[in-house]
């Protein structure tokens, strides 16, 4: 094999061809002003020479490369997958130790559903070969697709389409809701921002509909159907068209007909990506349909619901309806990843998704939650013109709050940068505003903490509140012990939050997957901390060299969230 890591144009190629890969599809369907780039693109992919790659290189895990959306819902997703490495398997090599249900198996219903062909291909063998010496990598998969799978198939099976389709986020996305592919595809099921808004997803600000579970899923849905009517009910033409779009295969077809070739998915002339895309799906579906024929064993999902859609009647601060539901921060963005900030949207939608056993207490909840409790904090947008103390005065807090919260030095702001705000719901007068905030819960209500990922005593002793003696004693630990991911210690007693004259901003621990054309001063400058802290918390010197996969650790405000 070629050594390409040895030469700077081998290393751009395969971390290109990974690029590509990692997010199943780069390129759902299109509308017309998009098609002609996205085609243009799609010529250069091919004209592009690569060295033949390890097979192990070419399906990195979504979590680890092809992954950008809000960074709280990143590190939720980590913090998610680090919780259940340790808990039993879904998917494992025959022998092997799995999970049990006692609620019927969604897997086999799927299987029930399956219409496609398994179709005897060479590409089709490749795929199987490699998601079959996988199991890690499939096992992780599923997992988070657990929170998804049964409204998915439940929407498949309404619509009377292949259940093979709710294999399809495997593809795309691994089921990694902040999935993200360099077309800028994005969720579970890999929308550009164009395809979006064609089917109706709302992107804005506060709210991007291509991660929404259910909004997505019906789109999704609704443009496979689309696809299938359009190629008369050629399913794997179909598949094929979400991926390119369906004005590339509908050339590829009328090609070969003109030639007098057959006009079947594996007898067209498909750009590269689209060309495995296909197998990739029939190859999942084989190995779903009988996992041991492949040296696997999977065990049950639940076929029961996972979530419940509630109405929570307006805007509400994600921080409060977690605690209103008694959730884990983490497990309540998993399931509403559509949200870029701790905030949802003013305008709506205004229904979140809730584990079916917390529906009753947080609908209960939510109703009984007075108004002016329901947001904690507000972004402003900052426009030519705007000062800090114009911005202060506006939401009755001082400038030294909104420098402090922004880790603002000087004075100097620039339009289009989004600003935290320790404020109130819009409405409220400023000083109803500033005596919420005066007389605000503890900065973290929560009598236990979850370790993550680059967590230390000091960083979660910060977060809570409380010193780091405390914790130690209250965990029968001694300062100098390690901390385990997923690790449940209790925190003794909490303090109040600063006021919005305060100094002091809470901050928490977040790890950052360093990406192609990171350099370190920009990952100090996107998290506003400085460079010199963000070598000294890593090891680092500013000649330090940083590769793409790379972690980092950063202490940031515990406020600031979004993109």
């Amino acid at each position: 094999m070629v050594d390409v890591w040895s030469n700077r144009a081998g290393l751009y190629a395969i971390l290109a061809a990974v690029a590509v890969i990692a997010a199943g599809c780069s390129h759902v369907a299109t509308a017309p002003e998009e098609q002609d780039q996205i085609d243009a693109e799609q010529l250069d992919a091919d004209a592009v020479e690569t060295v033949e790659l390890d097979p192990a290189i070419t399906k990195l895990d979504e979590a680890e490369i092809g992954v950008s959306g809000p960074e709280q819902i990143e590190e939720a997703i980590e913090t998610l997958d680090a919780q259940t490495e340790s808990s039993p398997a879904l998917v494992t090599s025959l022998g092997g130790t799995v999970a049990t249900s006692t609620a019927g198996d969604l897997f086999q219903r799927m299987r029930a559903g399956f219409v496609l062909d398994d179709v005897e291909h060479a590409a089709v063998e490749r795929e199987v070969r490699w998601f079959a010496s996988h199991p890690t990598y499939l096992d992780r998969t599923f997992k988070r697709g657990e929170r998804y799978l049964y409204h998915i198939v439940n929407e498949i099976e309404a619509r009377k389409m292949p259940l093979e389709l709710a294999l399809l986020p495997v593809v795309e996305s691994a089921f990694n809701p902040v999935a993200y592919s360099r077309a800028r595809a994005s969720g579970l099921w890999q929308f550009i921002p164009g395809t979006g808004r064609r089917y109706d997803l709302k992107q804005n600000w506060y709210y991007d509909g291509r991660r929404d579970v259910v909004a997505a899923t019906s789109a999704a849905l609704d443009y496979l159907e689309f696809l299938a009517e359009e190629f008369d009910g050629d399913w794997l033409l179909a598949v094929a068209a979400y991926n390119c779009g369906e004005a590339n295969i509908a050339r590829a077809v009328k090609k070969n007909r003109a030639a007098g070739k057959p006009t079947d998915f594996f007898s067209l002339k498909l750009p590269r990506e689209t060309r495995a895309y296909v197998p990739k799906l029939l190859a999942m579906r084989r190995i779903v349909h009988d996992p041991a024929a492949h040296g696997l064993e999977f065990a049950p999902i639940a076929d029961q619901p996972y979530f419940a859609q509630i109405d929570v009647a307006g805007q509400i601060d994600l921080h409060v309806a977690a605690e209103l539901a008694e959730l884990a921060p983490e497990e309540l963005l998993a399931l509403n990843p559509a949200f870029n900030h701790w905030v949802t949207d003013p305008d709506g939608p205004h229904t979140l998704l809730v584990p079916v056993d917390r529906q009753t207490r947080f609908a209960e909840a939510v109703a009984a939650l007075p108004p002016e409790k329901r947001v904690r904090v507000v972004y402003h947008h900052v426009r030519k013109g705007d000062t800090l103390g114009g911005i202060a005065d506006k939401y009755g807090v001082s400038i030294a709050a909104i420098k402090t919260a922004n880790k603002i030095r000087g004075t100097l702001i620039r339009p289009g940068q989004d600003l935290l705000i320790t404020a109130a719901p819009t409405g409220m007068s400023a000083q109803a505003s500033v005596a919420s905030i005066e007389r605000r819960a503890p900065r973290n209500t929560s009598d236990k903490h979850i370790v993550r990922r680059g967590d230390t005593l000091w960083s979660i002793a910060r977060s809570h509140g409380v010193t780091m003696e405390s914790i130690v004693s209250s965990n029968g630990l001694s300062t100098g012990d390690t901390l385990a991911v997923g690790q449940v210690l209790s925190i003794p007693g909490t303090a109040t939050l600063a006021s919005a004259d305060s100094e002091a901003v809470e901050t928490r621990s977040t790890t950052y997957v360093v990406r192609r054309g990171d350099t370190l001063s920009r990952i100090a400058n996107k998290f506003r901390v400085r460079l010199s802290d963000l070598l000294g918390w890593n090891s680092l010197s500013s000649r330090s060299v940083i590769k793409p996969g790379q972690r980092l650790v950063m202490y940031v405000a515990n406020t600031r969230a979004g993109i």
